[in-house]
């Protein structure tokens, strides 16, 4: 049987192990590898995040949906839903792989609204057409 999300460490081997399906994958890798040039900040940073989403640990401070806005920006105003969803597929199938329990649940139902928040929060700044 699989263990719960516990602390850090296991924050930190879910996004290493998320984030390496993510930079391999044929639709959002050119997307992340274009946008990140050091990942180990950056998954110190995600690890950050999530311990605060998940743990209630006060150690993330920045705007994701600024920095959302802003890759959206840089690909012309062509993030889909659809890579959001392939996000979102990725982010289940790694939690399901490594946890079972309330906070790998709450990390699902977590990530599921962030990815329609930001989804809609690009969406809202793209300009007219």
């Amino acid at each position: 049987m699989k263990n719960d999300i516990e602390n850090r460490d296991d924050i930190y081997l879910l996004i290493t192990s998320f984030y390496k399906k993510v930079r391999e994958n044929e639709i959002l890798g050119p997307i992340f590898n274009h946008m990140i040039s050091d990942w180990d900040t950056h998954l110190d940073r995600l690890t950050d995040f999530w311990e605060t989403n998940l743990l209630f640990v006060p150690k993330f401070k920045g705007n994701p949906v600024a920095v959302h806005q802003k890759v959206d920006k840089t690909f012309n105003h062509s993030i889909t839903n659809e890579q959001f969803g392939i996000w979102l597929q990725l982010w289940i199938t790694t939690l399901d792989n490594l946890f079972s329990g309330e906070k790998a649940e709450l990390a699902k139902n977590r990530a599921r609204k962030m990815a329609t928040g930001l989804f809609l929060k690009m969406y809202e700044k793209r300009p007219a057409t």
